[in-house]
């Protein structure tokens, strides 16, 4: 059974997410399905298979949380300190094309968000950052090419 990292938050966030899938969207799934049970022939019915398909939509879901959370390891962020980029490390970039400054913490797969600034420790960014230090320049072959950036800072947060 292989490990995850995540950050505390990140297993914060998924506990939250199981929870609400447990005491929340599996008893207005169960209701709904007995609501619609009441409308006579379950073969005609389509609001009940829409409700199965809900529910079991759910339950992979609470399945695969549980599968994460069970394999979690937990990496205190604020306890890492140093100038090596490592997972967990905050790092701000400038491209070397645009001038443009990007903020990108290196998280788990699970939690991983680019809206939120997050990248999983398996992105091609991540993988070329890890092990380098504030001033190096990196060129990360990404999907949409390759691209050149500058390290302007790596902080712990």
């Amino acid at each position: 059974m292989e490990k995850i990292p995540m950050t505390a938050a990140g297993y914060t966030a998924l506990e939250q997410e199981l929870q609400h899938c447990q005491g929340v969207e599996r008893p207005r799934i169960i209701q709904q399905i007995t609501e619609a049970r009441t409308h006579g022939d379950l073969s005609e019915n389509a609001e009940y298979h829409a409700a199965k398909e809900q529910q079991s939509l759910n339950e992979g879901r609470i399945d695969e949380l549980q599968d994460k959370l069970a394999r979690a390891d937990i990496i205190d962020v604020s306890k890492l300190s140093g100038d090596t980029i490592t997972f967990g490390a905050t790092v701000t970039l400038i491209d070397e094309d645009t001038e443009e400054k990007k903020v990108w913490q290196i998280v788990g797969e699970p939690e991983a968000n680019a809206k939120a600034g997050k990248i999983s420790i398996t992105s091609p960014l991540a993988r070329a950052l890890i092990g380098k230090t504030k001033g190096a320049t990196v060129e990360v072959n990404a999907p949409g090419g390759a691209k050149g950036y500058e390290i302007k800072k790596v902080e712990w947060r």
